[in-house]
Parts: C-alpha cells; structure tokens; sequence
C-alpha cells in the first residue's frame, strides 16, 4: 500500500482514509489501485464488522487528479480497460469494491467531496457528513461524465431529474442540501464519531444477517450494475477522445 492511503484495524473495524492532505486526497491512480487493494485486505480480515473511509486534512476527497494521471497516459488507457470477471475497470472498481464487501462501509466526509470523490461515497453504504461540507459531481467542468460507478449509485440514491442536474451543471451543493435531496445519510460536525456510533449500532445485529441484507439490496435495487458500469464507459470514451484531440491540436 502506498503513503496515500491508510489502512489500520481496530478491534472489529477496518478505517481506511486517504492520506493526500495537502491536494485535498486528489486521487492518482496509484491510489484508485490502492484502494481496490485496500477492499480485498478488509475482505480477507474476517473480525471486521464496518469500515469507515475517510480523508486526512482539509476535505474527504478532491477528485481524481487529473494533472497526476496525465502523466502517464497508457497507464490511463490500461486502467480504463474492464476485466471481464468483474465486469468493472479499475476507476469503477476503486469504488465498487467497496459495495462487493459483506461488512457495511461507511463514509465519513468533510470539506470537497468532488468527481471520483463523490462517487467513492456515493459507493458506501452511508454516508455521515459535517453539515457545510461541499459535494459536485465535477466531471461535468472537464466535459466528462461520472464514470467510477457514479451512474450505478445515483440512481438508487435519488430520481433522475436530481442525478442529470448535478451532472449537467456540476454545481456544487452543501450537504444539508444533498441530505435533503438523499445524497447523504445523516449530519454530523464529527462524522467519524457518528460513523463510530453507527458501525456500534450495526455491530450488536447478526452479522450474517447484516451480510444477508446488504447482499439482497445490492443485488434486487434497481438496474444491474454492470450494465451500467458497461454505459459509464460507452459514454466517456468519446469525451476523453475529443478532448486528447484538442490536446493534439
């Protein structure tokens, strides 16, 4: 695991926060490996009973930083290729992977949860945030689409006039507004606390049952995920080709 992500074991809990404080925990593709990486060690860790994600310093997550990846652009090319078993590339899986575990996960957020920072909360099973912090789906500035499972959980999180709106206007929206709207879950000025208060809550239930649960609403709420993950990229492809184009030019 790499210096930008965290990964520490307590007891019954897994807490996994990413550690780029001083870009606001932009991602890199190190990192998005790291974070799929980060989900199969709490999978194999068979005391845990919840996770909780969260971000060191100013803010939970920037978005990927684009600056970083383009850096290396085969490296974007290869990680953007699905795996067929999996049916999701490694973008959509460093926030899906997270859904894949038995255990809830639950994501503390503060300060900017921006593009592939939204969408990695948006992949938890809650979502705890201080009441001024800022969500966007920021794709929609680059002229891009949310495509690390953002489709898949916006549309078991809110209707679909309020999903395309985000992602039309990428405006920025505080998280008393986005519980209102059912981004987020629950309030709090100490999120990590409450995620604490909440895994304890889980925790006391039967775990198989909590397993049970988790498993029958990801597989039965709305339309299958890899069918999703598969237009998330069908959609991008030609965004991030006319804009290498413009590039070029």
């Amino acid at each position: 695991m790499g210096d930008h992500l965290s990964v520490r074991f307590d007891s019954d809990r897994a807490y996994i926060a990413l550690n780029r404080p001083s870009k606001h925990n932009g991602l890199t593709l190190e990192m998005l490996r790291d974070l799929v990486a980060a989900a199969r060690e709490v999978d194999r860790h068979k005391a845990t009973r919840a996770v909780i994600l969260s971000g060191n310093g100013p803010s939970f997550c920037s978005g990927l930083d684009i600056a970083a990846a383009a850096r290396n652009p085969l490296a974007i090319v290869t990680e953007f290729l699905p795996r067929p078993l999996r049916g999701t590339n490694t973008f959509q899986e460093a926030c899906w992977a997270w859904r894949r575990l038995d255990v809830p996960v639950i994501a503390a957020v503060h300060g900017r949860c921006f593009g592939g920072g939204l969408q990695l909360a948006l992949a938890a099973d809650f979502r705890i945030a201080t009441p001024d912090a800022e969500l966007t789906v920021m794709e929609g500035v680059h002229g891009l689409i949310p495509d690390m499972s953002g489709t898949a959980t916006l549309s078991q999180l809110i209707g679909i006039d309020q999903a395309m709106l985000l992602t039309m206007t990428a405006d920025p929206i505080d998280a008393t507004h986005a519980h209102r709207i059912g981004l987020v879950t629950e309030l709090a000025e100490d999120p990590i606390a409450a995620a604490e208060a909440l895994a304890d809550r889980i925790a006391a239930r039967d775990r198989k049952a909590v397993a049970a649960a988790k498993r029958l609403f990801d597989r039965s709420w709305q339309r299958d995920s890899r069918a999703s993950f598969a237009a998330e990229r069908a959609a991008q492809i030609p965004l991030l080709l006319r804009k290498a184009g413009a590039r070029s030019d």
